[in-house]
Order: C-alpha cells, then structure tokens, then sequence
C-alpha cells in the first residue's frame, strides 16, 4: 500500500467522525451501530469510547471481527479488522472531549465507560470526483446525457 493511498483512507475517516459499526451479535445476525471516531492514528487503528455493560461491548468480546464504514461528502471508506475493550484511563483521559460527555455519564473517571480500539486489516475507499453534492449532481447529470459512467477513485488497501 502506498502512503498516499493510507492518508485517503485515514483523510476520509477523519472528515467523516461517525462510522457505522457492523459486527455480529450473541446469535450471529449482523447488526450496525453509530459511533463516534475519537482518534485515528492511522496504522489503521481507530479508537471509540463506549459503555462497558453494553450489548455491544459483550458481542465484541464474544466475537471481535467488524466493519466499520464512514460515508462522507463524496467519499466511502469501508475498514474491517478486529475489536478490543481496553480498559486504559489515560488513554480515556486524551480521548475525551465535550461531545463524549453529551453521550455518556461520569466522565473518564467512570468505570463503565471503556475504549474500543479497532485494528483494521483491509480498508476500500471510494472518491467522487471533485466531492461535493453539487459536484456529485453535475456528475450524475454529466453521466445522464452522455451515457458513461462517472470516474472516481476506487482502492482497496492492506493495513
């Protein structure tokens, strides 16, 4: 993977915070959760703050495989890779922020409130071009009247 292709995915993630965690629950149907992206310190690791007593945080342990996908304006990136509760206060601690605290109780200090770090192992993004809705709309339009397909950037990438 080259480093350009890294930075799009890490770039596209960023932009976007909010992913939607696909993972299976305790018997076995896939199910999809909002989360908010705290940090990504992309060697394809991405960190979510969340409650330890959760449907979610006890699916995860029982079976850590996820997909996490951010759709932004104009950009997709679909990341799978593994999950893992880490019980780390000073890593909550550098994590937290105001918009954490509007979600959840009790701050970092809280002892039901735990990270998420996910490593992902392959990630595919995809670029419109120029992004943008009215640029997506011109694009459409353009593909309309011509007949071809609009070109974006497609990559699948190894973490």
């Amino acid at each position: 993977m080259t480093d350009e292709q890294h930075d799009k995915v890490a770039e596209i993630i960023k932009s976007t915070r909010i992913a939607m965690m696909t993972q299976a629950d305790a018997t076995g149907r896939l199910v999809s959760r909002p989360m908010a992206t705290q940090d990504v310190d992309f060697t394809g690791t991405v960190w979510f703050i969340a409650e330890r007593d959760t449907e979610k945080v006890r699916d995860l342990q029982a079976n850590p495989q996820v997909n996490l996908a951010y759709a932004g304006d104009g950009s997709w990136v679909s990341l799978s890779g593994t999950a893992r509760v880490v019980d780390d206060r000073a890593k909550l601690e550098e994590l937290w922020g105001t918009f954490t605290g509007a979600w959840m109780e009790g701050g970092p200090d809280n002892p039901d409130n735990i990270l998420i770090e996910v490593t992902g192992d392959t990630a595919e993004y995809w670029d419109a071009p120029g992004g943008g809705k009215v640029v997506q709309l011109v694009n459409l339009v353009k593909s309309a009247v011509t007949g071809k397909r609009v070109e974006g950037d497609n990559e699948t990438v190894d973490l």
